[in-house]
């Protein structure tokens, strides 16, 4: 064999070598980028029940908003309201952006930076959400009660069972806020220790 057919037969085994590795890199960043949005998948799922579940109730509060009849009423409505249509839409909207990140079309440094963007708005989103059931939790009490029964929430004497009913709704908005934060913190991690398999 020549030294000319030697290094055609080098060069064509070298380009093939090159193709294969192209390849190969391919796969994996395909790979790792569907583990990446299969983080958010189920996630993505709860939020959308939980937003048509908060535009239900929205609507069934818009039908009834004429039963609300003193301003402060009205403005818990109107707090409610603005919350059960606006948070929902933002939180999906986070979500969105950092489940469809595209690890594929950008390098590693700018891959990470844009996630930390991205968890980082959709933690403080999460973070403002709970402050706001807490709030919510009162004006939703106060709009239903009225709606329900006719009765002012903020008028009526409670007996202790009434107290310890919210006392007990109180711990239980504190149990389902930790929980729910706490989920969003091990989802993201869990995405990010994806991404760190990239360096």
């Amino acid at each position: 064999m020549e030294i000319e057919e030697m290094k055609a037969l080098w060069s064509e085994m070298s380009d093939q070598l090159e193709k294969q590795k192209k390849l190969t890199n391919e796969i994996i960043m395909n790979m790792t980028q569907e583990r990446y949005t299969n983080k958010f998948r189920t996630l993505s799922n709860y939020e959308r029940v939980g937003a048509v579940i908060c535009f239900g109730i929205g609507l069934y509060i818009m039908i009834n908003f004429g039963k609300l009849d003193t301003w402060y009423l009205q403005a818990c409505g109107i707090f409610t309201l603005v919350v059960l249509f606006a948070l929902p839409i933002l939180v999906l909207n986070s979500l969105k952006k950092i489940r469809n990140l595209n690890i594929t079309n950008t390098n590693y440094k700018e891959t990470l930076l844009n996630y930390s963007k991205a968890k980082r708005k959709l933690l403080r989103l999460q973070k403002f959400g709970i402050f706001l059931s807490f709030i919510l939790m009162f004006a939703v009490s106060g709009v239903f009660a009225k709606i329900w029964s006719n009765k002012d929430f903020f008028m009526v004497e409670r007996n202790i069972w009434a107290n310890l009913s919210i006392v007990f709704a109180v711990l239980f908005v504190v149990f389902c806020s930790y929980w729910g934060y706490r989920s969003y913190n091990r989802i993201t991690g869990s995405a990010e220790s994806v991404l760190r398999e990239l360096e």
